[in-house]
């Protein structure tokens, strides 16, 4: 419910049970458990009048909610990672690379031009690149 483990449960529950006592503890747990439900029906009555009072812009303002949730969970580690070590990517640069007579490189071509060098074959040069 709230990212809490058995171990954390368990650990809230001795702890309930020596400050409350055997006594109060159950009372509490009722309490506890009514109020979380009335939390949980404001939480959604409130939604509701908002979705009542809004009518079809509130699904347009939850779109931008959404984009600044995707945001919360960008990380840019993965993108980099992704960037450099997936094998796609370099296929596609590539691919758009631009061949001495300045047309652009199809996909056969690219794939015919990336394979493997033989035993004892140097490596092309690109004298502007060096």
């Amino acid at each position: 419910m709230f990212g809490l483990s058995l171990e954390h449960l368990l650990i809230l529950l001795v702890a309930g049970l020596f400050i409350l006592g055997p006594e109060r503890l159950p009372e509490s747990a009722q309490w506890l458990a009514q109020t979380m439900r009335r939390v949980r029906d404001y939480a959604s009555g409130a939604q509701e009048q908002l979705r009542a009072e809004l009518g079809p812009e509130f699904q347009d303002l939850r779109k931008p909610l959404r984009d600044l949730q995707a945001l919360r969970e960008f990380n840019p580690r993965t993108v980099v990672n992704r960037y450099l070590l997936d094998d796609t990517l370099t296929t596609e640069r590539t691919m758009t690379a631009t061949p001495a007579g300045g047309g652009q490189v199809s996909a056969s071509t690219a794939t015919a031009a990336v394979r493997p060098l033989e035993p004892g074959e140097r490596a092309p040069v690109d004298p502007d690149a060096t």
